[in-house]
Protein backbone atom coordinates (compact mmCIF):
# COMPACT_ATOMS: atom_id res chain seq x y z
CA UNK A 1 0.00 0.00 0.00
CA UNK A 2 2.90 2.73 1.07
CA UNK A 3 4.96 1.97 -2.36
CA UNK A 4 1.52 2.48 -4.29
CA UNK A 5 1.37 6.10 -2.42
CA UNK A 6 4.83 6.60 -3.10
CA UNK A 7 5.01 5.58 -6.61
CA UNK A 8 1.55 7.78 -7.25
CA UNK A 9 3.97 10.88 -6.22
CA UNK A 10 6.66 9.54 -7.94
CA UNK A 11 7.75 12.02 -10.83
CA UNK A 12 6.80 10.24 -14.04
CA UNK A 13 9.88 9.37 -16.21
CA UNK A 14 11.49 12.34 -18.40
CA UNK A 15 11.14 11.75 -22.46
CA UNK A 16 14.51 11.33 -23.85
CA UNK A 17 15.43 14.50 -25.84
CA UNK A 18 15.67 14.43 -29.61
CA UNK A 19 19.06 13.61 -31.37
CA UNK A 20 19.89 17.34 -31.95
CA UNK A 21 19.96 18.25 -35.98
CA UNK A 22 20.89 21.72 -37.66
CA UNK A 23 17.42 23.39 -36.53
CA UNK A 24 17.42 22.16 -33.16
CA UNK A 25 21.47 23.33 -32.83
CA UNK A 26 20.52 26.42 -34.01
CA UNK A 27 17.70 27.15 -31.57
CA UNK A 28 19.89 25.75 -28.84
CA UNK A 29 22.39 28.40 -29.76
CA UNK A 30 19.91 30.82 -29.36
CA UNK A 31 18.92 29.97 -25.87
CA UNK A 32 22.68 30.01 -24.89
CA UNK A 33 23.33 33.08 -26.38
CA UNK A 34 20.17 34.40 -24.41
CA UNK A 35 21.04 32.31 -21.06
CA UNK A 36 24.41 34.10 -21.64
CA UNK A 37 24.41 36.66 -19.52
CA UNK A 38 22.20 35.36 -16.61
CA UNK A 39 19.38 37.78 -17.05
CA UNK A 40 16.90 35.33 -19.85
CA UNK A 41 14.82 37.70 -20.36
CA UNK A 42 10.85 38.11 -22.05
CA UNK A 43 11.94 39.93 -24.88
CA UNK A 44 14.49 37.36 -25.61
CA UNK A 45 12.28 34.63 -25.55
CA UNK A 46 9.98 35.92 -27.76
CA UNK A 47 12.24 37.02 -30.26
CA UNK A 48 13.53 33.33 -30.15
CA UNK A 49 10.04 31.93 -30.80
CA UNK A 50 9.42 34.48 -33.92
CA UNK A 51 13.10 33.25 -34.78
CA UNK A 52 12.29 29.28 -34.96
CA UNK A 53 8.60 30.47 -36.14
CA UNK A 54 10.05 31.99 -39.25
CA UNK A 55 13.52 29.78 -39.98
CA UNK A 56 11.55 26.61 -39.63
CA UNK A 57 7.60 27.73 -40.87
CA UNK A 58 5.80 26.81 -37.54
CA UNK A 59 2.92 27.99 -35.90
CA UNK A 60 3.71 30.01 -32.63
CA UNK A 61 2.77 27.20 -30.17
CA UNK A 62 4.84 24.92 -32.32
CA UNK A 63 8.00 27.14 -31.99
CA UNK A 64 7.46 27.66 -28.47
CA UNK A 65 7.17 24.16 -27.54
CA UNK A 66 10.57 23.77 -30.00
CA UNK A 67 12.32 26.44 -27.82
CA UNK A 68 11.04 24.37 -24.75
CA UNK A 69 13.08 21.85 -26.43
CA UNK A 70 15.74 23.83 -27.50
CA UNK A 71 16.16 24.83 -23.97
CA UNK A 72 16.49 21.62 -22.60
CA UNK A 73 19.38 20.50 -24.97
CA UNK A 74 21.41 23.81 -24.02
CA UNK A 75 20.90 22.33 -20.50
CA UNK A 76 22.20 18.78 -21.38
CA UNK A 77 23.89 19.04 -24.93
CA UNK A 78 27.74 19.81 -26.18
CA UNK A 79 29.69 22.48 -26.36
CA UNK A 80 28.88 25.12 -28.75
CA UNK A 81 31.50 24.30 -30.94
CA UNK A 82 29.83 20.65 -30.81
CA UNK A 83 26.28 23.14 -32.02
CA UNK A 84 28.30 24.77 -34.79
CA UNK A 85 29.74 22.06 -36.20
CA UNK A 86 26.40 20.22 -36.56
CA UNK A 87 25.15 23.05 -38.50
CA UNK A 88 28.42 24.12 -40.80
CA UNK A 89 28.07 20.22 -41.87
CA UNK A 90 24.27 20.33 -42.84
CA UNK A 91 23.41 23.90 -43.77
CA UNK A 92 25.02 26.06 -46.68
CA UNK A 93 27.21 28.69 -46.48
CA UNK A 94 24.30 31.77 -47.19
CA UNK A 95 22.02 29.86 -44.22
CA UNK A 96 25.05 29.53 -41.82
CA UNK A 97 24.96 33.38 -42.37
CA UNK A 98 21.29 33.95 -41.75
CA UNK A 99 21.67 31.76 -38.77
CA UNK A 100 24.28 34.00 -37.51
CA UNK A 101 22.06 36.49 -38.16
CA UNK A 102 19.03 35.05 -35.75
CA UNK A 103 21.78 34.75 -33.25
CA UNK A 104 22.30 38.33 -33.25
CA UNK A 105 18.84 39.36 -33.18
CA UNK A 106 18.64 37.30 -29.83
CA UNK A 107 21.75 39.68 -28.64
CA UNK A 108 20.26 42.61 -29.53
CA UNK A 109 16.43 41.57 -28.15
CA UNK A 110 16.65 42.63 -25.01
CA UNK A 111 18.95 45.98 -26.20
CA UNK A 112 22.03 45.21 -24.51
CA UNK A 113 25.30 43.67 -25.94
CA UNK A 114 26.88 41.68 -23.10
CA UNK A 115 30.38 40.49 -23.26
CA UNK A 116 28.98 36.98 -22.71
CA UNK A 117 26.89 36.91 -25.59
CA UNK A 118 29.62 38.74 -28.01
CA UNK A 119 32.01 35.45 -26.89
CA UNK A 120 29.43 33.12 -27.90
CA UNK A 121 29.29 34.79 -31.21
CA UNK A 122 32.39 35.11 -31.94
CA UNK A 123 32.76 30.86 -31.05
CA UNK A 124 29.76 30.27 -33.11
CA UNK A 125 31.24 32.24 -36.17
CA UNK A 126 33.77 30.33 -35.82
CA UNK A 127 32.24 27.25 -35.26
CA UNK A 128 30.50 27.68 -38.08
CA UNK A 129 33.26 28.39 -40.47
CA UNK A 130 32.54 31.65 -41.45
CA UNK A 131 34.89 35.21 -40.89
CA UNK A 132 34.48 38.25 -39.64
CA UNK A 133 33.10 40.21 -42.30
CA UNK A 134 30.22 37.74 -42.30
CA UNK A 135 30.05 38.07 -38.50
CA UNK A 136 29.85 42.06 -39.05
CA UNK A 137 27.57 41.54 -42.45
CA UNK A 138 25.10 39.29 -40.33
CA UNK A 139 24.86 41.85 -37.32
CA UNK A 140 24.20 44.89 -39.32
CA UNK A 141 21.24 42.62 -41.30
CA UNK A 142 20.12 41.95 -37.53
CA UNK A 143 20.33 45.74 -36.60
CA UNK A 144 18.44 46.64 -39.43
CA UNK A 145 15.30 44.15 -38.31
CA UNK A 146 16.70 41.07 -39.48
CA UNK A 147 16.20 41.33 -43.39
CA UNK A 148 16.51 37.23 -43.07
CA UNK A 149 12.78 37.28 -42.46
CA UNK A 150 12.42 37.11 -46.58
CA UNK A 151 14.17 34.39 -46.78
CA UNK A 152 12.06 31.96 -45.12
CA UNK A 153 12.94 28.56 -43.58
CA UNK A 154 16.26 27.61 -42.52
CA UNK A 155 17.48 24.85 -45.33
CA UNK A 156 19.18 21.96 -44.37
Amino acid sequence: MLSRILHAFAAPEPQPLPEPDAKLALGALMVRVAKSDMDYQLSEISRIDRLLARLNGLKPIEAAKMRATCEKLDKAAPDTQEFGRLIRETVSMDNRVNALEALWEVVLADGVRREAELTIIENVCEALGLSGADNESARKMAEAGGASSDRGPLSV
